[in-house]
């Protein structure tokens, strides 16, 4: 049940069986259908979801309804509005599915108890929202210094096979460039190969 979570940490850390149980025992596994969401705008992010199946992304909308994404999420990362989580304050971004998802949850309070009774969780959770709020940094530093075809091939090095799951205006939002100017840059790129 938890082989992807368990591949995931013991990847980047130390950590026994009993710590690893005692982190387990505080999830609660949740299912959501594609379209469903997780965290919308105005609520608190009270959990951080690990997905063990399916792909979710992280989006603010502006005022007139356009979606700005601002993450993507898949199998073996974990999905987390940062900000709200770790202040527990209202949530500018909504979180949903984009295809059906299997997701363990591991609340606030769980976390905060598990950082205090286990250290290697601790330090395993520390280095996750290290790793969010270094991804953060980077796609600002695209935004402000990178073309939109570089953001493109930064796109293909995290996420090779996103194509295959996520329409292309969802990428295209996501790259900040609209749907035309992502189709054009795939064909530039495409005819130069």
């Amino acid at each position: 049940m938890f082989e992807t979570l368990r591949t995931h940490i013991f990847n980047r850390v130390s950590m026994s069986e009993e710590d690893f149980n005692a982190g387990t025992v505080l999830m609660i596994p949740k299912k959501l259908r594609k379209r469903q969401y997780l965290l919308q705008a105005g609520d608190v992010c009270r959990s951080l979801a690990f997905i063990s199946k399916g792909c979710l992304r992280l989006y603010s909308l502006d005022e007139v309804g356009g979606e700005h994404i601002l993450r993507f999420g898949i199998e073996g990362s974990w999905m987390v509005d940062v900000e709200s989580f770790k202040a527990l304050k209202l949530a500018n971004s909504n979180i949903d599915a984009l295809e059906d998802s299997e997701l363990f949850l591991m609340s606030y309070e769980s976390w905060n108890k598990l950082s205090v009774a286990v250290p290697a969780w601790e330090h395993y959770i520390r280095d996750i929202l290290a790793e969010e709020y270094n991804s953060a940094i980077s796609r600002i530093s695209d935004f402000m210094g990178a073309s939109a075809e570089e953001r493109y091939l930064h796109f293909l090095a995290i996420y090779p096979d996103l194509f295959q799951r996520v329409p292309l205006h969802q990428i295209a939002s996501y790259l900040g460039i609209t749907p035309q100017s992502l189709s054009r840059i795939r064909k530039e790129i495409t005819e130069r190969r």
